[in-house]
């Protein structure tokens, strides 16, 4: 009967930072059979470590074209423009930039460019804002201006009603009473005779 596999018989692995010994025994089972195998890795080169953490450690410390810090603006845009097509997928981005992990560049995302794009928003946001504000600001003037000519608009009936209100009439100025006698009467007098021979002539040619 085969023993059973419990938490006794199994081998604790190494945790925690690496020295600086198992670093070079990486570097050297690598240089000879080249980073693959990441399970077997660690019994042949005699290192108490599973595979993925002798993956990540070549991957991310390890390798001899590796690049540290100092993003670029260029990595910085290319970053940005995979980030929008490939979304948190950071080993694909880490891939098409050349020397950099996926490790630094979720690092780099999270405490820099994240913060940096939200910042942009809110400018955005802002600016938008206020471009809308100064817009309504200046319409709002012009359109006054148009309500109050609209009011000012007059009628002619109006207008002459108004002119008629303004007209002082005085019945004293136009007849002139202060003559003795007719009291300035003759035009009346002489009118009312042309109108008596009108109705004469009228008559005549009724009958």
């Amino acid at each position: 009967m085969a023993p059973k596999n419990d938490a006794s018989t199994k081998k604790l692995m190494s945790k925690g930072p690496w020295t600086g010994e198992e670093d070079r025994k990486l570097a050297e089972y690598i240089e000879i059979h080249g980073a693959k195998r990441w399970k077997t890795v660690a019994s042949i080169a005699g290192l108490n470590r599973c595979g993925k953490s002798c993956r990540l450690r070549w991957l991310n410390y390890l390798r001899p074209n590796i690049k540290r810090g100092n993003i670029s603006d260029d990595e910085e845009d290319l970053i940005l423009r995979l980030h929008k097509l490939l979304g948190n997928r950071w080993s694909l981005i880490a891939g098409r930039l050349p020397g950099r992990t996926d490790n630094e560049i979720k690092n780099y995302w999270n405490s820099h460019l994240s913060k940096k794009i939200n910042q942009k928003e809110k400018t955005s946001l802002a600016s938008t804002a206020q471009e809308t504000m100064t817009t309504i600001t200046a319409t709002a003037p012009s359109q006054k201006a148009s309500d109050n000519s609209a009011d000012t608009t007059t009628t002619p009936s109006q207008k002459a009603s108004d002119d008629s209100a303004d007209t002082n009439f005085d019945v004293n100025e136009f007849f002139d009473f202060s003559a003795e006698g007719s009291y300035g009467l003759e035009w009346v007098n002489k009118f009312l005779e042309l109108d008596e021979d009108t109705m004469a002539a009228q008559e005549k040619v009724i009958v």
